[in-house]
């Protein structure tokens, strides 16, 4: 059976979403790409050469990738807006990863900035992806505001942590109606493989796969984890139970 996430009215293959900073080589991104899977890639705005695009990470990006530019720098709703405009501009579409961040300490999102952004965004037309920490309330106004996804982080960006927000995670996943993307903090391919578990729709990573050793076979262990964690939670896990509960019958093959 075919799975597939469609977001804005675009089909999405790989529940493996990638960025495109950190690598010593940025021409290995093809092959990362490739070796994923990944149909979805995010770039800061700020690393593009405005005045010769193509010479910067955009050259190594192949055509017929869906493009999802970040606000990566901005520490405002209206920095972000303007990013936003600038990408769209640029030719870049209308998807756009909503970031502000004014902590320079952990690098956590602006919530209440965030929404700002959304909601003028979204007005105008973007599919917005406001990146956030995680929070029910807020959440819920995005969607109301019309995000078209909601990604929550899993732990401080580049951190590798995993999922330290897993319970708040867990209930934007029950209570939004949404596709909940699972962004920032996950670092080992487990880590991944246990949001899908809990019914995460994908995961958004860059630090874990382009800090690795081998960056392209990273991204295949995160592109299996990914599908493997999606098929549990598609197949439908066992409940846990405090007591054992035998797998074979007890009796029956043994003198009373």
């Amino acid at each position: 059976m075919h799975d597939i996430l469609t977001i804005a009215g675009v089909d999405i293959h790989s529940r493996l979403l990638t960025g495109s900073g950190k690598y010593r080589d940025e021409s290995i991104i093809k092959n990362v790409l490739e070796a994923g899977e990944c149909d979805v890639v995010t770039v800061a705005l700020r690393r593009v050469d405005l005045d010769n695009p193509e010479s910067s990470v955009m050259q190594f990006i192949p055509k017929g990738k869906q493009l999802m530019p970040n606000t990566s720098g901005a520490r405002t709703a209206d920095e972000a807006i303007r990013i936003a405009r600038l990408s769209k501009a640029m030719g870049y579409g209308d998807w756009i990863k909503i970031e502000v961040i004014r902590d320079q300490a952990y690098l956590l999102p602006d919530n209440l900035e965030t929404l700002k952004a959304t909601e003028i965004l979204a007005a105008e037309g973007f599919k917005v992806f406001p990146y956030m920490l995680p929070d029910l309330s807020v959440a819920r106004r995005m969607q109301d505001a019309g995000a078209v996804a909601i990604m929550p982080l899993g732990a401080p960006i580049g951190s590798n942590r995993g999922l330290q927000t897993r319970e708040l995670i867990r209930i934007l996943i029950e209570q939004i109606d949404l596709p909940i993307i699972v962004d920032a903090g996950i670092g080992r391919p487990s880590h991944a493989c246990e949001a899908m578990e809990m019914g995460a729709a994908a995961i958004l990573l860059n630090t874990a796969i382009a800090s690795a050793i081998d960056p392209v076979l990273m991204a295949s262990a995160f592109k299996d984890a990914i599908r493997a964690g999606r098929n549990a939670y598609r197949a439908g896990m066992a409940a846990e139970s405090a007591k054992a509960r035998a797998s074979s019958p007890l009796t029956g093959f043994l003198e009373d």
